[in-house]
């Protein structure tokens, strides 16, 4: 697709199978004998949103929303915009937020700050991955599948420009052009 463009496996499918399994039955014992809104954050959480709603064993209703702070780049521009909301109220409802990757916390501190304003009983944030060493403001994340080096990762839902989203695995960017 790109000269000069180098992945790494960083994180190999068995090992997001696993984890995911094991978020999975966290999460269920969390909102057992509770109907959740488990919401996907758009584009990049798709593959880890589909995997991780049939590993929680509980009766869940599926919402979507999807906000930018890359563009074509493959560093935070440090401003989140929403570009699709709910299509259903919060307010009284246990909600888990479903996040691909979170960096510099921008994007999470701004949904969990968001969706609060909309009164949930609860709000349960879970991210697939955690760069510790690029957060930029203080978040807290309640279920972290893997904590990853400060390096571009692409797979797994995760893209370079659209692109390598349809990896089974997360790989390290090595190089770009």
């Amino acid at each position: 697709m790109f000269e000069n463009f180098n992945i790494s496996p960083l994180l190999k499918e068995e090992e997001i199978k696993s984890r995911v399994a094991e978020l999975g039955a966290e999460l269920t014992e969390k909102f057992k004998d509770k109907k959740a809104i488990a919401i996907c954050v758009l584009k990049g959480s798709i593959m880890f949103y589909s995997d991780l709603i049939r590993e929680i064993k509980t009766d869940l209703v599926c919402e979507f929303l999807a906000v930018s702070s890359y563009g074509n780049s493959t560093k935070s521009t440090g401003e989140v915009k929403l570009t699709l909301d709910l299509n259903n109220p919060i307010e009284g409802r246990d909600v888990i937020i479903i996040e691909d990757i979170v960096d510099t916390g921008l994007t999470l501190n701004y949904l969990v700050n968001n969706l609060k304003s909309r009164n949930p009983k609860s709000l349960t944030t879970c991210s697939l991955l955690f760069k510790p060493d690029a957060l930029k403001v203080e978040c807290s994340i309640d279920h972290v599948g893997f904590k990853i080096p400060n390096d571009f990762v692409v797979g797994y839902g995760l893209d370079y420009q659209g692109h390598y989203r349809n990896l089974p695995y997360i790989g390290q960017v090595k190089s770009l052009n």
